[in-house]
């Protein structure tokens, strides 16, 4: 009687040692998302703008993909206990006798590749600040794309914050076109606009049509962003050698490397893979609010760092983005009350899931359900 009380004395304490372990777990996954989210934009937008010898961003999109692909092949080699034959016989099953799956994933990775070399295009021409804000419309872009290929629904919640998105990032890029602050003479807002709407756009596309077309198969996070970083480096290759190979021939590979680049470099090929281990831990409004929360980084830290101005149409703009992501967020439990409190009381919500739709994502739950995903760097999207 004794023992039994008191084991059923330790339970409580056992339980709260839980909450408090995933507590702390799920604080620090939202400083390793903000972290991640900002630094990658602040350091190329730093080691671009840096006086003297420029280097070339296909070179550093390629080591990027290079760096990742072999982070995690020795993943799967501690995986298998270090035994070189387990993991040989293993990589030939999943990527030669599993050809389909393979090449399913050269369409995405190209994808990304150009989306990589899109955003060094975009920070290159646009304030980190200004580009972090408008780099959300991939919030946008995919929600609709998963509406379009996937036969997604968005509550009423979710499409006016969208519209308030929309509004946010016009806004900030009606005030970068009107001259706020001054601009270095090599830079062109025009062109950085269009580069980070591409991206978006690409972003949103490459998202939505890896989850359809891998609805279902098996393979570790690991094995898909191996199979990924292959591609995306042969890939990588062909790009640097059609837009600055003769360039790279006459000056070499790594022109312009200095510590601030390979900085950049490492934040690319291991920031997505730390993010997708922390992540697990971190429902959908805590990955909003890292996002709204590297929105706010990456702008005080852009005024020290660049000489940022903010003025009021930006902040205006700014906050509007902040405000539209945190609710797009929101679980549809959530929404659903926001918007019963906000109607009239008349008559009761008809917004109904269609028949044959799968349920609504959970607060806890992420996998599976692009609508959230925008918030994540591509390597997490490879469940």
């Amino acid at each position: 009687m004794a023992e039994k009380g008191h084991s059923e004395g330790a339970r409580p304490f056992f339980i709260a040692r839980r909450i408090d372990s995933h507590r702390r777990l799920k604080y620090i996954s939202l400083a390793v998302l903000v972290v991640q989210n900002a630094s990658l934009i602040l350091s190329i937008r730093y080691a671009r703008t840096l006086p003297g010898d420029r280097f070339f961003a296909t070179t550093a999109v390629v080591m990027a993909e290079v760096l990742k692909g072999l982070t995690c092949l020795l993943l799967l080699f501690a995986q298998k206990r270090g035994n070189v034959k387990h993991l040989v016989l293993f990589l030939h099953e999943a990527v030669l006798v599993q050809y389909m799956d393979t090449l399913k994933l050269a369409v995405p990775s190209l994808i990304y590749t150009l989306q990589n070399n899109l955003q060094y295009v975009a920070i290159s021409n646009l304030p980190a600040a200004t580009f972090q804000v408008t780099y959300q419309l991939k919030i946008l872009t995919t929600a609709l794309f998963s509406v379009l290929m996937l036969n997604r629904s968005l509550s009423r919640l979710q499409w006016a914050s969208l519209l308030l998105l929309f509004t946010g990032v016009a806004i900030v890029q009606a005030q970068q076109a009107g001259g706020g602050g001054p601009r270095p003479l090599d830079q062109n807002p025009g062109v950085g606009l269009a580069a980070v709407v591409a991206s978006c756009l690409s972003s949103g596309f490459a998202g939505v049509y890896f989850e359809k077309i891998l609805k279902g198969s098996s393979g570790s996070v690991w094995l898909r962003n191996l199979q990924l970083g292959l591609f995306g480096t042969a890939l990588g290759l062909v790009g640097l050698w059609w837009a600055e190979g003769t360039a790279v021939a006459h000056r070499g590979f790594f022109f312009g490397y200095t510590p601030a680049v390979w900085g950049v470099v490492l934040n690319q090929a291991f920031g997505g893979l730390l993010v997708a281990v922390v992540v697990k831990y971190a429902d959908n409004i805590l990955k909003g609010f890292a996002t709204s929360l590297s929105i706010v980084l990456s702008t005080v830290a852009s005024i020290r760092l660049f000489g940022f101005h903010v003025d009021p149409l930006f902040a205006l703009g700014a906050g509007l983005v902040i405000g539209a992501v945190y609710l797009y967020s929101l679980p549809r439990g959530a929404a659903k009350a926001i918007a019963s409190a906000s109607a009239p009381t008349s008559g009761p919500c008809t917004h109904q899931q269609p028949p044959g739709q799968p349920p609504p994502p959970q607060l806890s739950s992420h996998h599976g359900d692009l609508s959230t995903e925008p918030f994540l760097p591509k390597s997490v999207l490879v469940k």
